[in-house]
């Protein structure tokens, strides 16, 4: 038996953990970023300092996350809309970019797709987010709505 573990051609910042198993390639880490075990970063994807990854998430090509962010556990980025009423297979063109700003917390089990998240939001656990979100706050439900405070 064989155990592979594939961190390939990643550019990482200073104090940078990564837990394995883990499958990370052809992206970039900040520094002082945590990422745990059984999780995958796939290629174009950004991460800026201080973000912390929990075990179990999939970040998709073309996302960008920005610094001290918190990504809970089993959190799924997804790149491919179905535009055209089914998957993109491979053909990148059809795939849209997701970008998190700064200080965005996002609980466990959440579904992103492909959006923009504005600095200082939470987005509560099991919370599926289809829309843009462009005032802080708090997020939840499916599709994610904002808390009124």
């Amino acid at each position: 038996m064989h155990n592979f573990v594939s961190v390939f051609n990643v550019k990482k910042g200073k104090n940078v953990k990564i837990k394995q198993p883990c499958n990370l390639y052809n992206c970039s880490l900040g520094d002082d970023v945590f990422v745990g075990p059984f999780v995958e970063i796939q290629k174009n994807v950004m991460v800026g300092d201080r973000v912390r990854i929990q075990s179990h998430s999939f970040i998709c090509e073309l996302v960008t996350i920005g610094s001290d962010c918190f990504i809970g556990h089993g959190v799924i980025f997804t790149n491919d809309k179905f535009s055209d009423g089914s998957p993109a297979r491979g053909d990148v063109d059809k795939y849209a970019k997701t970008n998190i700003s700064e200080r965005v917390y996002i609980g466990s089990g959440a579904v992103i797709l492909p959006v923009a998240i504005c600095s200082d939001v939470v987005i509560g656990a099991g919370a599926v987010v289809t829309r843009d979100i462009l005032q802080p706050g708090k997020y939840v439900g499916n599709p994610a709505k904002r808390l009124s405070e």
